[in-house]
């Protein structure tokens, strides 16, 4: 069934529309549930599809046309977010491409970087990851240890990240690391290795993870792995900390769009589910206790929506800050867990069984609250502004 929901910002005119289609279609014919089975066996999207994705126009529909991009803007990235959540094709991750890596790379990188990166980001030759969380500092990015000091006409990284989405088939990877240790927060910069170029790098295990089990999540070793000076993003040391939290709040947003995709899929399973299934000699949804937390679950999920639509809006026209999104992300993540909690408990014991598709909902949703900072690291934003 279709449940009534505001409408984001994203689908507000015909051309939108029209890309969400043929988004839709393309995720249709080029990841088919065979496929993705595929993927979650091997605990990975193979290469071919990002390069079939920037084939489709898929990967970097943002940057703009002079580095290789569609020229679209913020609007056509999170169509593309949108139907990788309603598709289910949770082990792509074009948000993190497209959205996070890449503008760190249009908003702070030279000009030479920009031609450099950009171009073959938007074709999928170049698969893009971010490694910020180390196994002592997850959400705590001044706490981190991995250096990348100067030596001759570049710099030499050395340390360890872990959870890295993208971690094992990434071959542009922004690292965080610190280029001054003594100076803090102003001691951090970022920098981008392409590793085919370098030795000294190694990826670890695929982390064998509860769910999104075709997201390559790994861990991350540099070993006295040199990169040229040319690729420090923005060639000026100590802007890390501060290109990170400027782009932050778009994360949290983009986990708090999915979760509310999540949520309205839920419900119409549920909703579905229950008009089918009988109890007692009657449809599960008949019951009054099944109506009222349907209708409980669709309230919560229409204020979600609502709010998150809103967000978006900032977003769109450069107005989100970050104790709001670090809002969106908290309550449209507990909300999720909540909603679709429920939902698996109103599909009785065919909820725990994993051909039903809101068994992998409830394994997917438990990351929501702590990837994109942890949903405790969030409150302690939101506090800062009381």
């Amino acid at each position: 069934m279709t449940l009534e929901f505001p409408q984001p910002a994203y689908m507000a005119d015909e051309e939108l529309t029209m890309f969400h289609d043929a988004v839709g279609k393309f995720l249709d014919q080029h990841a088919p549930a065979e496929r993705m089975d595929k993927w979650r066996e091997e605990g990975q999207v193979e290469r071919a599809f990002w390069r079939e994705a920037g084939a489709a126009g898929l990967l970097g529909v943002s940057v703009p046309e002079a580095y290789g991009g569609h020229g679209g803007d913020f609007r056509h990235d999170l169509v593309v977010v949108d139907q990788i959540a309603r598709k289910g094709t949770d082990g792509f991750a074009a948000s993190l491409h497209n959205v996070i890596v890449a503008p760190y790379i249009q908003l702070h990188g030279t000009e030479e970087q920009k031609h450099r990166w950009l171009p073959r980001m938007v074709t999928g030759d170049l698969v893009a990851a971010i490694a910020m969380s180390e196994p002592g500092a997850g959400s705590d990015l001044q706490a981190i240890r991995t250096t990348a000091l100067k030596d001759g006409n570049g710099y030499r990284i050395n340390g360890s990240k872990t959870f890295i989405s993208n971690g094992q088939i990434a071959n542009l990877i922004v690292v965080v690391a610190k280029t001054d240790p003594a100076k803090g927060a102003r001691g951090v910069s970022l920098l981008v290795i392409e590793t085919d170029e370098v030795e000294g790098f190694r990826r670890g295990q695929n982390l064998d993870k509860i769910g999104n089990e075709a997201q390559d999540t790994s861990e991350l070793f540099f070993d006295d792995v040199w990169v040229p000076a040319q690729n420090l993003l923005g060639e000026e040391e100590g802007k890390g900390f501060f290109q990170l939290m400027a782009e932050l709040p778009r994360e949290r947003l983009l986990i708090a769009i999915t979760s509310v995709i999540v949520m309205e899929k839920a419900l119409a399973l549920t909703i579905d589910y229950t008009k089918q299934r009988k109890a007692f000699g009657q449809p599960v949804f008949d019951f009054q206790n099944t109506q009222f937390k349907l209708a409980e679950m669709y309230a919560k999920a229409r204020i979600a929506r609502t709010f998150v639509n809103d967000c978006i809006e900032k977003a769109i026209d450069g107005t989100l800050d970050g104790a709001t999104s670090a809002i969106a992300k908290l309550w449209a993540t507990d909300t999720e867990w909540e909603i679709v909690d429920q939902c698996l408990q109103l599909h009785g014991g065919y909820g725990y069984i994993n051909e039903y598709p809101i068994a992998r909902m409830f394994r997917n949703s438990r990351i929501s609250r702590i990837y994109g900072g942890s949903n405790e690291i969030m409150k302690m934003l939101i506090a800062r502004t009381l």
